[in-house]
């Protein structure tokens, strides 16, 4: 990938889209469509379908019927194994298409782009595709008279809700599994994020994918995510997002037929330093971009900085430099370290966590403010605030943007308790020489992931999923499967 490729696809058109329902592009029921506005400059790349209620029920029942009659949950594994192959083997063809298109609709900078969400999607197709023939069933320790089977079958219909940050990737982690499990899906991309996810779709389909078994409706969550949530016809419901989304879900399946709901739904992971951390100036370096990549739009991105009160100001000086460092700009130019924030309001909400920080006492070290307004698009500097307190809203709440929270310990004991100090548990890492202390840290933090003298790059061989209000249910490796597949018991009298 070069300069050059990229600047002969930055603007190209993009032509409206429709939903995916039966394998055709559709408009919504009553024609509605809703603008798709680039953060890179603030301008409207196209419109897609905005959905109603009555497009999602279609485009469940398409799913159903597909399930229902066996054209992909009947198909054998070696077959659907080639499909979903094939499906990698496209979203690579089209990787820098796929990226630059992702790009222009969310704002990752490039570089993280390119590998992160065409790259990494078609990786975790693959993987499954490779292990969907490699799940067997079980026979139970019976008496000699008795034969127990443990059959493992598909769920049925899966409805994935798919955030806006990542959405190849996040999606490709629902999708992977579902549909080498044999079930039919139904995909709800965000709303600010879509075209990229969309045309992943389309890929499907050439690779060989039968009609009915992806369907994509886009439109607004109050709107179609109700309607998914609320179907009486959806088995299972994923969804990577909001906890205040997350909570209506699981209420929607409690209000239709208790479908199961699984859920990742962010943190404010600690980054935990000690004084005696194998690299001071690399453990710096790689703070800044746990947080500051993809301007902070990252579930687990390393939003609080717990660092040892004896290295504390060296450290947050040597944090800010790696910060400023980092050139800020359009996430099209590889040079570009940190890209735009999603949305107008998205940059809204950074900017007022940042008055609020400040107003609870909160020092703002560098950045904080917007920037770059003549690009016309919704850019922040990197923000690092200390003299965080363990209540402080800092702490407690998700900014989602590039802010910093700073706050000192004195041993242990309280690096301990103030990582724990909130009701998420999704990720966080701990930098220190001592083998016993990692190995304390990663038992006491209560998370879902624990970094040990790094932070971010787990890949797709290890679950992610979080604790308390993180969440429930993995994505990633093999425990993900679990999540798409029904145990049916045979007890067979010989």
């Amino acid at each position: 990938m070069d300069q050059s490729q990229i600047d002969a696809l930055r603007g190209a058109a993009v032509a409206k889209r429709g939903h995916i329902i039966d394998g055709k592009s559709v408009p919504a029921s009553d024609g509605a469509t809703m603008d798709i506005v680039s953060p890179i400059d603030g301008s409207v790349l196209t419109q897609v379908a905005c959905g109603t209620a009555a497009d999602m029920k279609a485009a469940i029942a398409s799913a159903r019927a597909s399930f229902d009659d066996g054209r992909w949950s009947g198909m054998p594994p070696a077959a659907r194994k080639k499909v979903l192959l094939k499906w990698a083997d496209l979203i690579d063809a089209n990787a820098l298409e796929l990226a630059v298109l992702g790009v222009r609709d969310n704002g990752t900078e490039i570089n993280m782009a390119i590998k992160a969400e065409p790259g990494s999607a078609a990786g975790t197709i693959r993987y499954y595709a490779e292990a969907l023939d490699k799940i067997y069933g079980e026979i139970a320790p019976t008496s000699a008279d008795v034969l127990g089977l443990i059959h493992k079958e598909p769920v049925g219909v899966v409805g994935a809700i798919i955030p806006w940050n990542f959405p190849m990737m996040i999606g490709a982690w629902k999708l992977g599994p579902a549909l080498a499990m044999g079930n039919s899906v139904v995909l709800k991309p965000a709303e600010t994020a879509s075209l990229s996810l969309m045309r992943m779709v389309d890929l499907a389909h050439e690779a060989g994918l039968p009609p009915g078994v992806l369907n994509a409706v886009t439109g607004e969550g109050a709107i179609v995510g109700e309607a998914l949530g609320l179907s009486m016809d959806v088995d299972v419901l994923v969804f990577t997002g909001s906890g205040g989304t997350g909570r209506r879900l699981m209420e929607y399946s409690a209000r239709s037929n208790m479908k199961r709901v699984f859920l990742e739904l962010g943190g404010k992971s600690p980054n935990i330093i000690f004084a005696d951390a194998p690299n001071l100036d690399e453990a710096a370096k790689v703070a800044a971009g746990g947080i500051f990549r993809n301007s902070g739009q990252v579930c687990v991105a390393g939003s609080r900085l717990l660092v040892e009160a004896s290295i504390h100001d060296d450290f947050v000086a040597a944090v800010v430099k790696a910060a400023e460092a980092m050139p800020v700009g359009n996430p099209l130019d590889m040079t570009t370290a940190i890209g735009a924030v999603n949305s107008e309001v998205q940059l809204a909400a950074n900017l007022g966590f940042v008055e609020t920080a400040k107003s609870e006492g909160g020092e703002v070290i560098t950045g904080g403010e917007r920037i770059l307004q003549d690009l016309g698009g919704f850019y922040m500097a990197p923000t690092v605030i200390t003299g965080v307190t363990p209540d402080a809203t800092l702490t407690q709440k998700e900014v989602f943007g590039p802010v910093l929270g700073v706050t000192s310990f004195s041993d242990e004991t309280e690096a301990t308790r103030l990582a724990n100090a909130t009701v998420y548990g999704l990720a966080g890492g701990v930098w220190t020489s001592n083998l016993s202390r990692a190995h304390r840290m990663v038992k006491s933090v209560r998370t879902g992931v624990m970094h040990v003298n790094t932070y971010g790059g787990a890949d797709g061989t290890v679950p992610l999923g979080g604790v308390g209000q993180s969440g429930n249910g993995h994505d990633k490796s093999l425990h993900a499967i679990e999540k798409y597949i029904n145990l049916k018991t045979a007890w067979i009298k010989l």
